[in-house]
C-alpha cells in the first residue's frame, strides 16, 4: 500500500508500508532524464569552447595568424579543452609581453585576459543554453 508518492520531472519517490507496519521508501528515476540533461550539458560546453576561441582571438598575439588557427584546428568544440597545437604556442603565452606595439590587447596570457573581460557574458550565455538562469 502506497502512503505517499512524489512525481517530478527526474522521476519519483514512493513510500510503501508493509504488512507488519514498516515503511519503505523506492526511488525510481526517469529513465529519460539522463538523455535530456546531458543533451543540455554538450550545448552548453559547444557554446562556451566556441565563444571562448572567438573571444580570445582578439587578444592572441598574431603574426601569420597560424597561432589563433592552432586553437580552432587543435579544439574539439563540446570537449571543454582548447588546445593550441602551434609548437610555440606556450612560449608565446608564458614567456613574452602582456601588449604590443601593434595592438595593445594582444600578448601574453590571452586567455586570462579574455576570461577577466567576457566572464559575464560566457556564463550568461551558457545558463542561458542550460535553460537556467545566471545570477552574479
Amino acid at each position: 500500500m502506497a502512503l505517499l508518492t512524489i512525481t517530478t520531472p527526474r522521476g519519483s519517490v514512493t513510500q510503501i508500508k508493509n504488512g507488519n507496519g514498516a515503511v519503505t521508501a523506492r526511488l525510481q528515476w526517469d529513465p529519460a532524464f539522463g538523455a535530456r540533461h546531458t543533451q543540455s550539458f554538450l550545448r552548453t560546453q559547444a557554446f562556451i569552447d566556441s565563444e571562448v576561441l572567438r573571444l580570445m582571438s582578439p587578444y592572441t598575439p598574431i603574426q601569420t595568424s597560424m597561432l589563433i588557427k592552432s586553437a580552432t584546428l587543435g579544439t574539439v568544440i563540446g570537449s571543454g579543452k582548447i588546445n593550441q597545437i602551434a609548437p610555440y604556442a606556450a612560449w608565446q603565452y608564458y614567456r613574452t609581453d602582456t601588449t604590443r606595439k601593434y595592438d595593445p590587447r594582444r600578448g601574453a596570457y590571452w586567455f586570462e585576459r579574455m576570461k577577466a573581460d567576457h566572464r559575464t557574458y560566457i556564463l550568461k550565455g551558457a545558463a542561458e543554453k542550460a535553460g537556467a538562469k545566471y545570477n552574479e
